[in-house]
């Protein structure tokens, strides 16, 4: 008699694998423990696609939870991407849109029609649950995972008994079950109060709030008065070569915004740790010297100092995300939740050249310039100050005088065009150790859409991970 099979979507060695256990002592079957749908769970598939479908709020709450292949439906895995693709762009994503994005690639008859759309928005109970299903549904991708990765365990242990290395083997079955853990666990960001509190043990404060521009005070006075601050909409880029401070700007930004004016910020590090960039913090506001503090040499006074500053740092609304391969997506669900939750007043974004679209992309510069528009649209979107980090290429390095310009952004000339403010960031020290201005940076702003062109001189106290204004007088 011809049995068929008609499980859908088992993985194939699994299917193969069927039938291959021989019988127990007693000349019964032993039943496959393989032998089982995948988990899954359609109705939240179609409710987490329906609710996006239905409202903006769902995509960003559910762009945090899954990715396409979470899903179980290939026909689902598809109208998510298309989501994503029209809310990538700043498009609506209704069943229209969705429908006629869905045409012009040439799936919607394999999906069902644009029926079946409405079908998905017909499945959901309500838009706003839509995060709550995608989680049951990211549950279910990472239980079908981790029996793929079962499968693959059996078959190295059949492997390993037929002469493999054993600790191969082993490692092997490790790294399996750790790409499933890996991809289950999701960082976040998490408020700088919590990442003091491991770190230190007592907190004290002094506080001055004063100055407040009409924009987000940067913290340097001259910097400040060319600009009124940081505005709403903006995409600012902070750029140099390696090691000139950057990222030490950036963060000057932050501690302006939120220890100072208590402002809420988010920080966003693809290249720093959470604990490097609380210690840079630490450092710049208590004055106690990176080196120092990195290697436990502080001193009694060091350590009162940190005291006195600890009650006010911990009490900045910053928010610390250092989450590996963050993608701009989502970068800007996570911004938007802030900005819902946390009235968010700046971005930074450390930094640009790191970051991936996790896409084929024809060339690096195509991508570079893609993130530089979508950074500026989060600027738009969430009304908000977006700095972002830059490197320069070499262009400086390979010239007589070392002042970078604009055109040495490095990669994509978009940065430029889309960028409302450019500051470049230049140390003539950093060249020539004797150099007559050893101490001061330059902050040039070299491009500046609602105001004019300048040159900001402020001292560098990178010891402190601080730069700051130039005493004068």
């Amino acid at each position: 008699m011809a049995v068929t099979d008609d499980r859908p979507n088992r993985p194939r060695a699994v299917r193969e694998g069927e039938g291959r256990q021989g019988g127990d002592s007693a000349g019964g079957a032993v039943p496959n423990p393989f032998d089982r749908q995948p988990p899954q769970d359609l109705t939240a598939e179609q409710s987490v696609l329906g609710g996006m479908l239905l409202s903006k709020d769902a995509i960003a709450d559910v762009v945090e939870v899954l990715r396409p292949d979470d899903f179980y439906r290939p026909a689902h895995q598809t109208v998510y991407d298309c989501i994503l693709d029209l809310y990538g762009r700043g498009e609506p994503a209704d069943a229209v849109t969705v429908s006629a994005e869905l045409q012009r690639r040439g799936e919607l008859i394999r999906l069902g029609g644009a029926p079946y759309l409405h079908t998905l928005i017909a499945t959901v109970p309500t838009a706003a649950n839509a995060a709550y299903y995608a989680e049951i549904v990211a549950e279910k991708a990472t239980l079908r995972r981790l029996v793929e990765a079962g499968t693959r365990i059996v078959q190295l242990g059949y492997h390993g008994a037929e002469g493999a290395e054993v600790e191969e083997v082993v490692d092997r079955a490790q790294a399996a079950i750790y790409e499933v853990t890996e991809r289950s666990t999701s960082e976040d960001y998490v408020p700088l109060e919590e990442l003091l509190q491991p770190t230190m043990d007592e907190i004290d404060a002094i506080a001055s709030r004063g100055g407040v521009s009409l924009g987000v005070p940067t913290g340097f006075q001259d910097l400040d008065a060319c600009t009124n601050g940081l505005h709403p909409g903006q995409m600012v880029v902070v750029a140099a070569r390696p090691g000139l401070g950057k990222s030490t700007l950036g963060l000057d930004f932050a501690r302006s915004c939120s220890i100072k004016h208590q402002m809420t910020s988010a920080v966003f590090s693809l290249e720093m740790s959470k604990t490097e960039i609380v210690m840079r913090l630490l450092s710049a506001e208590a004055r106690i010297r990176l080196a120092d503090m990195r290697a436990g040499r502080m001193s009694d006074d060091d350590w009162t100092r940190m005291a006195r500053r600890m009650s006010e740092i911990s009490e900045a609304p910053l928010f610390i995300d250092d989450s590996p391969n963050l993608t701009l997506m989502e970068i800007r669900a996570k911004a938007r939740r802030l900005k819902q939750r946390n009235d968010l007043k700046l971005i930074i974004l450390d930094y640009l050249q790191l970051m991936t679209s996790g896409r084929k992309v024809e060339s690096r510069q195509q991508e570079v310039s893609e993130f530089s528009r979508q950074i500026k649209l989060l600027a738009k979107e969430l009304e908000v100050p977006v700095v972002a980090i830059s490197q320069l290429n070499r262009g400086p390095e390979q010239r007589t005088d070392k002042r970078p310009m604009i055109s040495d952004l490095r990669e994509s000339g978009s940065i430029e065009q889309d960028a409302d403010m450019v500051i470049l960031l230049h140390r003539p020290d950093a060249f020539e150790r004797d150099d007559p201005r050893a101490g001061e940076a330059d902050l040039i702003l070299a491009k500046h859409r609602n105001g004019p062109t300048n040159t900001i001189t402020v001292a560098h106290q990178l010891h402190y991970s601080r730069f700051a204004d130039l005493a004068h007088g």
